[in-house]
């Protein structure tokens, strides 16, 4: 948590360290989850059937572009919950800590959108 917080320009009163500190712990319970009873625990389901993990995935997504579509603001932030959620899982079943993910967008910070795409190739 203090690597990624001491890279953005917030200090540990701010959102940005305790909106990290949920995160962190979501994480930390998504993987608690990861080897309870399938039948109790719904991120279990999920590991156990890792199909179900990219079903989720795209039926968040495409919930999310529809509430887009609608211009729902509710239910975009709802859908982009939901859609956040079913990443950090995906994460953890291929064991990427949500760290990686965030700095790997500041490595993108002042980089234009164009040539970081570019790059990629």
């Amino acid at each position: 948590m203090a690597i990624i917080c001491a890279s953005f320009p917030f200090d540990s009163d701010n959102i940005c360290c305790h909106m990290k500190k949920y995160l962190d712990d979501l994480e930390a319970t998504i993987q608690d989850r990861k080897n309870k009873d399938p039948q109790e625990s719904y991120v279990a389901s999920l590991f156990e059937e890792k199909e179900k993990i990219l079903s989720k995935i795209k039926e968040e997504s495409e919930e999310l572009a529809e509430a887009f579509r609608e211009n729902d603001p509710s239910s975009i932030k709802h859908e982009s919950a939901d859609l956040l959620f079913h990443l950090m899982v995906l994460l953890s079943e291929k064991n990427i800590p949500f760290d990686e993910v965030l700095l790997e967008l500041k490595k993108r910070e002042g980089v234009s959108g164009h040539e970081e795409k570019k790059s990629r190739k």
